[in-house]
């Protein structure tokens, strides 16, 4: 399990679809990059530098972080099991892409452009 790790994997089956309300944030303009952490959990906070510098550096897309403890309504009905988990939306709000572990900078960039479509 540790060499797949922070890889974006493709959703396959029901796929869900989050709203603002949802993650309680405003989608990105093209996407989203919806990070599911814990207090205490180190590759967290790499993730978020990670994910930061990923939507500063594209136009159109938005990093939220989600707090897991406090959200526990969210993290079963989107079966989390670990922290970071990391959602990529599309637009529309569509959940294209998910990672659990620590991802790689070029990781969340080639799933990005998954979700924005090119």
């Amino acid at each position: 399990m540790r060499w797949r790790g922070g890889v974006p994997r493709e959703v396959r089956g029901d796929v869900e679809r989050l709203t603002s309300g949802d993650i309680q944030a405003e989608l990105g303009e093209r996407a989203t990059l919806v990070q599911f952490s814990s207090a205490f959990c180190q590759p967290c906070r790499a993730t978020r530098r990670v994910l930061g510098e990923v939507a500063a550096m594209v136009p159109g897309v938005a990093h939220v972080e989600i707090d897991a403890e406090a959200r526990l309504d969210l993290v079963r009905t989107l079966n989390i099991l670990r922290t970071p988990t990391v959602l990529v939306l599309d637009a529309s709000g569509r959940v294209v892409r998910r990672a659990s572990g620590q991802p790689r900078k070029a990781d969340v960039i080639g799933a990005l452009g998954q979700a924005v479509g090119e």
